[in-house]
């Protein structure tokens, strides 16, 4: 155990299971300071100061944690610093927001130290995706606070990304209605399509991520848990079909899908097999895997590791309708 783990962390986890009653954070106006950390991997120096500036262009302030900068090969730092970012970003109250400059990885190894009581006792805005999967669901169902799946600090924010995160984040309305990002839908790619698995329309409370990230927190205290009656939203990024397959099956092995109201999947970009001969398409994989649970599915709505993505508000309640290829949040990610 890393000697910052302290074990009374794992008993607080063991505390948390019980549904938490949601915590809506308070929205975003121009001017407002927000902390970019970088929980998980680094970038290099050009891509932070381009993250800064996509901030500051949405009319933010930033103060970049301390470690933010730092590189520990695959990291951002020390497990204890990206850590202490995060920390100090919740606790301190200048701070309004705080965005992850990048997903990459390292995220879920630190969990078990999150302090899930300051969190819950400071509520603010925590965005990002990818490999920030695995804090969007540890915080969520540990602490009831609304976080926001969506663009990376680093991300290159199209008009599509721009409108839908200023949307969700500073001048919040309910109910919001998404539909396909038209530069999405014009692509050649096969992968930027729509296809329905299973027909229907259902609402629920939002839930999911990246794929990778929700499988690997299966059989740990962070795993996804109490799914009857939301909606599961699903990415995944330059992953083989047989991989997706695997990954499909163990989310299926460790939770029951069943209980889901529906499943929104967004572009799985590069996860085209690479011989077509000896592979199954990605979407074939994605009907034998999820076609058979009886509820509304979806592939290919606009978001996940691509250019012009939505923000999904994890925890708030939608409606996914298959029919029109539609995402409408029923209330406000924050108040």
């Amino acid at each position: 155990m890393l000697p910052f783990l302290a074990p009374t962390i794992f008993s607080q986890n063991r505390r948390s299971l019980s549904r938490r009653k949601i915590i809506k954070p308070k929205r975003l106006a121009k001017g407002d300071t927000v902390a970019v950390i970088a929980p998980a991997s680094g970038v290099a120096p050009e891509e932070f100061e381009k993250a800064l500036q996509n901030l500051d262009d949405l009319g933010f302030k930033t103060k970049v944690g301390k470690s933010a900068r730092a590189r520990n090969g695959f990291l951002a730092g020390t497990d204890k610093e990206r850590l202490d970012d995060l920390h100090r970003a919740f606790g301190d109250a200048a701070v309004k927001a705080v965005w992850c400059v990048r997903g990459g990885y390292g995220a879920a190894r630190f969990l078990p130290a999150l302090n899930f009581t300051l969190i819950k006792k400071n509520p603010k805005i925590f965005i990002g995706y990818s490999d920030i999967t695995a804090l969007h669901t540890a915080i969520y169902q540990n602490t009831g606070l609304v976080t926001f799946h969506g663009p990376v600090a680093a991300s290159t924010f199209s008009d599509y990304s721009k409108n839908h995160v200023i949307n969700i984040l500073m001048n919040p309305s309910a109910p919001y209605k998404i539909e396909l990002a038209p530069e999405n839908a014009a692509l050649e790619s096969n992968l930027f399509k729509t296809e329905i698995i299973t027909a229907g329309k259902c609402r629920g409370e939002l839930i999911g991520g990246n794929l990778s990230l929700l499988t690997a927190l299966a059989g740990t205290p962070f795993a996804l848990r109490n799914l009857k009656g939301k909606i599961l939203f699903v990415e995944d990024v330059n992953e083989q079909p047989y991989r997706i397959d695997r990954m499909l099956t163990q989310l299926r092995q460790s939770v029951d899908l069943r209980q889901l109201a529906g499943i929104a999947l967004g572009v799985f970009e590069g996860c085209n097999p690479r011989d077509a001969t000896a592979s199954q398409s990605l979407i074939e994989v994605l009907k034998d895997r999820l076609g058979d649970l009886g509820v509304p599915v979806i592939y290919g709505l606009s978001f996940g590791h691509i250019r012009d993505q939505f923000t999904l508000p994890v925890g708030i309640k939608a409606e996914l309708d298959t029919g029109k290829a539609t995402m409408t949040f029923l209330e406000t990610g924050v108040i």
